[in-house]
């Protein structure tokens, strides 16, 4: 996966973009050398990651390289985050959007622009492209949104099913740290970044406690959300991620769903650009995305909008790992989406412990109380370190089917080729009035290896609406249908497919305030797959080889680590799973700036108490040059009982070894149904 050297292009490192309050936004620009002459659209990545020392690298490997293909780039820091003036409130509020409809407006006034913009960014830049093309502001034309979502409470790294997700803290921490960093003093000068600073950590949140506040679908999370009306938006619309993704589901809910133009690309990958993405094949995204906007900004009839309105990969099998580099498999593009050559197959789940394909006579009421560690062989909601050598994807599942109640088809006759969403309809009763279900579809191979497909999570009481959860009625059987996380791959010859149900999916999910005992009624639960039925009339795939633009130079002196580990004390059944992601310790030489960057999570739980359950979040963050060093350690704690969750952090900055700022945190959030 080459990079290239990329010429005829400049860079601005500082581009400040004034706002009407009087607040000003950092920009970091890439432009062709001869744009004030031969004006061109303008791209924009618009994120908090700090354009100047965080996201430098991966910035130079796009932006460049869409430089050297004809365009303009600017990379500019949200309010408060950066270099930027103002403070960062939250996750994509309303006045983000407004002062992204500013950015554009400057932007596109530009001499060196033709007053067209585009958008692109992953993760939150996704959410930015998508959200921002909601306001429908004239100069965005196109938008390429990879890994994000278009429903913040169903689609997002704090609540999946109604269950909040331990990804809400994990990602909570690492933002609790981030978003208190200060500006570089070369940049804003050495007369404000002092007040700079201290503004941020006097106005600094624990936001994992804030999104823990809101607990079911309220207002707080359809705002931002563009499900709430996909008509909102006009421009073209390309939709990219993939399967061992957390934001799968926004792929296909955009493409269903838009009016405007708009297309789907999954792959296998995490949570990565796919120019880069694990597991692989990775593929030439940034030619893609080239190809994209010179249609729908440059006007060149290049074909992109008559591509596939849906290019899945379907993969083959592969044993399961908790790192897998490359997963086999082949491209498909589906001409429309819904497709005509996706189809279905019904299984029902018997009383024999069957996957039938006819219902079984009848049979008495199955039950299970999982052990509250069942899912601790399973992935990580949204592996993001799978770029490097990590290990967060699922391992082999017998531990964890053998917590479950489960279900298996006989083996297979010929190859089962899943496509799409699945579905699951359940009859379950509960003896608590507070519930979770996880469902899981597995690969059981002839020597017995259960290898994880695709999952489905619900919080019973959410079983009706996730706006206006209802308790259970203890022992009352309900119907309810879960949707699995889309996936396209084969079940082969030989292989029999296990549906693997569970009252518990820890880490990944915080535990029910009570154990649980889940009844469930067999003539009432029927497995309803999503199959690529006929290959007929689907559209050849290919893409380039893997490129982006030479970053610059950067100087190693620690190396990048991940280290994960799951250890259970036995005398008390206490499990922990610890996860450390450390970049290191560089040097970008263009700024002379040192980076130093670690997170570790730590997760725990004992088996017969669900109270447990504890999440515990450290992060460390220095900046050094030889005139300047600033640090920050902070740390956030969440456990619960049965009524509440408490939530506190602690954060420390420092300039120079010597205490800066300290703040403490400390919080009582009642459980809402959950």
């Amino acid at each position: 996966m080459p990079s290239v050297v990329i010429s005829g292009v400049r860079t601005v490192e500082t581009h400040w973009i004034p706002l009407a309050d009087g607040r000003k936004l950092a920009a970091r620009l890439f432009l062709p050398d001869d744009a004030e002459k031969n004006p061109v659209p303008v791209i924009l990545e618009y994120i908090p990651y700090r354009r100047r020392d965080g996201t430098r690298t991966g910035d130079d490997e796009m932006h460049l390289f869409f430089a050297g293909h004809g365009y303009a780039c600017a990379r500019v820091d949200i309010s408060g985050a950066g270099d930027s003036d103002g403070l960062l409130d939250d996750e994509y509020v309303k006045r983000e959007q407004d002062d992204g409809l500013e950015i554009l407006a400057h932007l596109c006034a530009q001499p060196w622009c033709t007053g067209v913009a585009g958008m692109i960014g992953i993760s939150w830049g996704g959410f930015s492209g998508l959200q921002l093309a909601a306001r429908r502001p004239p100069q965005l034309k196109a938008v390429i949104t990879a890994c994000s979502t278009d429903d913040r409470y169903a689609c997002d790294a704090h609540y999946n099913g109604g269950l909040v997700i331990n990804d809400n803290f994990g990602w909570g921490g690492a933002l609790f740290g981030y978003s208190a960093l200060p500006p570089d003093p070369a940049v804003v000068g050495e007369d404000r970044w002092r007040q700079m600073w201290r503004d941020r950590l006097d106005d600094h949140k624990n936001h994992a406690a804030e999104w823990l506040k809101h607990q079911r679908r309220d207002a707080f999370w359809k705002q931002g959300s563009v499900c709430e009306d996909f008509s909102a938006i006009e421009c073209a619309v390309l939709a990219v991620g993939g399967y061992l993704d957390g934001y799968t589901q926004t792929i296909f809910n955009l493409v269903e769903n838009l009016e405007a133009p708009a297309k789907g690309l999954c792959g296998p990958w995490g949570h990565k650009e796919p120019n880069s993405g694990v597991p692989g094949p990775a593929i030439g995204y940034l030619q893609e995305c080239i190809r994209w906007y010179d249609h729908w900004l440059k006007g060149i009839d290049n074909g992109a909008d008559s591509d596939p309105d849906m290019r899945l990969y379907l993969m083959d099998y592969a044993r399961p790992h908790s790192h897998i580099d490359a997963r086999p498999g082949r491209w498909l593009g589906f001409p429309q989406w819904p497709a005509k050559q996706i189809g279905g197959k019904a299984y029902w789940l018997n009383g024999d412990g069957k996957l039938g394909e006819t219902q079984g006579a009848g049979a008495g009421p199955l039950t299970i109380s999982s052990p509250l560690t069942t899912g601790v062989q399973g992935q990580e909601w949204c592996p993001y370190g799978q770029g490097r050598i990590s290990a967060e994807g699922a391992r082999d599942q017998r531990a964890d089917d053998g917590g479950s109640l489960c279900f298996d088809s006989a083996a297979m006759a010929a190859d089962l080729p899943l496509a799409g969403i699945s579905k699951i309809r359940l009859r379950v009763a509960s003896d608590k009035p507070q519930a979770q279900i996880c469902v899981r579809l597995n690969d059981v191979a002839p020597d017995g290896t259960s290898a994880f497909i695709t999952f489905a999570l619900l919080n019973l009481a959410h079983r009706e609406s996730h706006e206006f959860p209802t308790p259970l009625t203890p022992g009352q059987f309900e119907d309810v249908e879960l949707d699995f996380k889309p996936v396209a791959q084969i079940i082969p010859e030989g292989h029999r497919l296990r549906v693997a149900i569970s009252s518990s999916y820890w880490p990944m999910a915080w535990p029910s305030p009570e154990r649980t005992m889940l009844t469930f009624d067999p003539k009432g639960c029927r497995l309803d797959l999503s199959l690529l039925a006929s290959e007929e009339g689907l559209a050849p795939v290919a893409f380039e080889e893997a490129l982006w633009a030479e970053p610059g130079p950067v100087t190693v002196k620690e190396p990048a680590r991940q280290l994960r580990s799951l250890t259970t004390d036995l005398p008390t059944e206490r499990t922990e799973l610890t996860a450390l992601s450390d970049d290191g310790r560089f040097v970008f030489e263009e700024i002379g700036t040192e980076i130093t960057s670690w997170r570790r999570k730590i997760y725990g739980i004992s088996d017969n108490d669900p109270t447990s359950c504890v999440t515990q979040v450290t992060c460390h963050e220095e900046l050094t040059r030889p005139d300047w060093n600033a640090r920050l350690d902070c740390e956030i704690t969440v456990s619960c009982d049965r009524d509440s969750f408490h939530i506190s952090g602690w954060l420390k900055a420092y300039e120079r070894g010597t205490i800066f700022a300290e703040r403490t945190y400390d919080e009582v959030i009642p459980r809402d149904c959950l």
